[in-house]
């Protein structure tokens, strides 16, 4: 398979499975959001493709599950928000596999990952509904970001096992 077509079928593969992880278990939040499973999807999409890939397909797959499920108000910021975790976790990943090993890095990076989503989605909430009601949805986002981190290096490494990656020399 051509090296760009596998990138966009792989990206594509991670964009569904991201909005599906998203929309499959939805537990509603104190102030109008909800805790899923997808940033397990989000956090493979930074540490398997590429910074620019991983971020496309974290952000829109993430943000067309909002949409499709009424909330609508919350897809660009969770595109914005998804993706920066993307980039995060990937460049986290990066930066620190050689020193400190890859499940160490992993779990390093998904935290830094997991700070993003839960700074990014206060500020929103905070700016929506007030920063005091907003206070409320930070214990279930870290519960969410928890759950994807555990879940995502565990699906890790079937995807590393069947080849799911790209390539580092296809990454650029």
């Amino acid at each position: 398979m051509h090296a760009n077509t596998r990138k966009l079928v792989v990206a594509a593969m991670m964009t569904a499975l991201a909005c599906v992880a998203t929309m499959i278990i939805k537990i509603p939040s104190p102030v109008k959001g909800y805790i899923n499973l997808g940033d397990c999807i989000v956090l493979l999409c930074g540490w398997l493709l590429s910074p620019v890939w991983g971020f496309w397909a974290a952000g829109l797959g993430s943000a067309l599950a909002d949409v499709l499920s009424g909330y609508v108000i919350y897809g660009p910021a969770t595109f914005l928000i998804k993706g920066l975790m993307a980039l995060v976790a990937h460049y986290g990943y990066a930066l620190l596999k050689a020193k400190c090993g890859s499940l160490t890095s992993k779990i390093l990076s998904g935290i830094a990952a997991e700070m993003v989503m839960l700074v990014g989605y206060f500020l929103f909430a905070g700016m929506l509904y007030g920063f005091g009601p907003a206070v409320l949805n930070i214990p279930a986002n870290a519960v969410q970001g928890i759950a994807g981190i555990m879940i995502g290096i565990i699906l890790s490494q079937f995807f590393e096992k069947s080849k799911t990656t790209i390539p580092q020399e296809e990454k650029r």
